[in-house]
């Protein structure tokens, strides 16, 4: 029984029907269908282990027709849908401020040779430095973080990325798409701290800052162990020999402890799991950047993008485990003691996005569906999506349904999976819109004994375009550092 105030769950049961019925008005084909799908999602018991099993769930009154129907041929009005996630309650850390992290998935389809827009994904093996690449579709997530160790985030919206599609390209407009929506629904207003975005070391931490520089961010990604940054220039002194002005520092180079100046701020923490941390930040450290890559086209002299180099080192992982330092790149320049905290904190903060991908795979089953067409795929991932939404909005009305075997669970300590017990009950009383099905029978469907005389085609894998790599393949003469 839950101990809220009646005050409390009655907002809550009003801010998941109305979630529910503006998710109604973003189906604009197969609308009933793909309602109750998203529904059975939500009530049926255990993992989803089949995509046309849910039609037997009672949530679900249609037949495995309508459902293959609704995946292949129903439409999502993706940008009313994407609106309504950015109005919705949000998590915030101190100070109210947003923390987001982006990340991607791979939805792994090796067997699937007529699929298109398949690309290689990198998957890591169990052993270390064990790697490989699958063909698969990768999509991009952006989600809300929440503070303290929890496995819920909140997902604001999903790309699948394509072969013609640059990744940081996509990543840049993704992001920036988010926080000028999150800005139109007043998530944000003028005078609140800037919004934390989080990313790993896949990204090009520094292309996005310049690319997003006129947005109320503030960017932190980690940065590979082996890279040599730049420290600020050293002020102007006369030379009689002439000659223009150093435009960049010494160097940094992460790997020699020797070419390390003293760092500007060093923070000691006690943490639970990990020991003491010992943080140190570097003020104004910027790669030196050249035309090449994500800079080729880049018109006029190149930037300085300056942040705050952090280095972090704990005592030891889980299982004493040695733990490596790692680096990450803010940027924020002039950063004090409780910013350089606040950074390598929330970055922590960006791996309970694993938790919802693994909940997303292994229980609501987001790659199990073998789908042939990647609109089909789309389809799907916004279903889970919007899934994993009412959880998080049904959240303080859940009860713990443990198993005999757990331990009993406090009501604010319910994962996801804990939530997805008991949404059957609260459905209950939750809007529904969809309507009655009107019973049609069994379509005519092909003939017995007549061949299929459309074989699908067939794609490649990892067809990506090939992009120019110099400036003399683009044609244009090569400019100076």
């Amino acid at each position: 029984m839950s101990l809220l105030p009646d005050a409390v769950r009655r907002e809550a049961f009003a801010e998941a029907s109305r979630f529910r019925g503006e998710f109604y008005e973003c189906l604009t084909a197969r609308q009933d269908e793909l309602f109750e799908l998203t529904d059975a999602l939500l009530c049926v018991d255990g993992p989803v282990t089949s995509p046309v099993e849910l039609t037997l769930a009672p949530e679900h009154r249609r037949g495995h027709g309508a459902l293959y129907g609704a995946l292949n041929r129903g439409r999502i009005d993706v940008d009313r849908l994407r609106a309504l996630l950015a109005n919705m309650p949000l998590p915030r850390f101190d100070g109210d401020r947003l923390v987001l992290a982006v990340d991607v998935s791979p939805w792994l389809r090796s067997d699937a040779p007529c699929s298109a827009d398949r690309l290689f994904c990198h998957v890591y093996g169990r052993a270390k430095s064990a790697s490989q690449f699958i063909p698969g579709w990768p999509y991009s997530f952006v989600a809300v973080l929440e503070p303290g160790a929890t496995s819920w985030t909140g997902i604001l919206d999903v790309v699948r990325l394509g072969p013609e599609d640059d990744a940081t390209a996509v990543t840049a407009t993704q992001l920036r798409t988010v926080v000028e929506r999150l800005i139109a629904a007043g998530q944000w207003t003028p005078g609140d701290p800037d919004i934390t975005i989080v990313m790993d070391a896949g990204y090009d931490v520094t292309r996005l800052a310049w690319v997003l520089r006129d947005l109320p961010v503030e960017l932190v990604g980690r940065i590979r162990g082996d890279r040599v940054m730049r420290l600020p220039k050293p002020p102007r002194v006369y030379n009689p020999k002439g000659g223009h002005p150093p435009k960049h520092g010494p160097e940094f180079r992460f790997a020699k402890p020797e070419t390390w100046p003293e760092a500007a701020i060093t923070t000691a923490t006690d943490t639970v799991n990990y020991g003491k941390a010992e943080a140190q930040a570097w003020d104004r450290v910027h790669p030196r950047l050249t035309h090449r890559s994500a800079w080729l086209e880049h018109d006029g002299e190149l930037p300085i993008v300056e942040g705050t180099l952090v280095r972090l080192k704990v005592e030891h992982l889980s299982k004493e485990r040695e733990a490596p330092p790692v680096w990450l790149w803010s940027s924020k320049t002039g950063a004090a003691l409780a910013d350089v905290d606040r950074c390598w904190q929330g970055f922590l903060r960006r791996f309970d996005l694993e938790h919802t991908f693994r909940f997303a795979k292994q229980t609501l089953g987001w790659t199990t569906p073998k789908l042939r067409t990647p609109e089909a795929a789309d389809r799907w991932t916004w279903l889970l999506v919007v899934a994993h939404t009412q959880l998080r909005l049904a959240r303080p009305l859940a009860t713990d349904l443990r198993r005999p075997w757990e331990r009993p669970t406090r009501p604010e300590r319910l994962t996801p999976a804990r939530v997805r017990r008991g949404f059957r009950n609260i459905r209950a009383h939750l809007l529904c819109p969809a309507r009655v099905p009107q019973p049609r029978g069994a379509g005519p469907g092909r003939p017995p004994g007549t061949k299929n005389r459309r074989p699908a085609p067939r794609y490649d894998v990892g067809k990506t375009v090939k992009r120019p790599e110099t400036l003399k393949a683009i044609g244009r003469p090569g400019r100076s550092w």
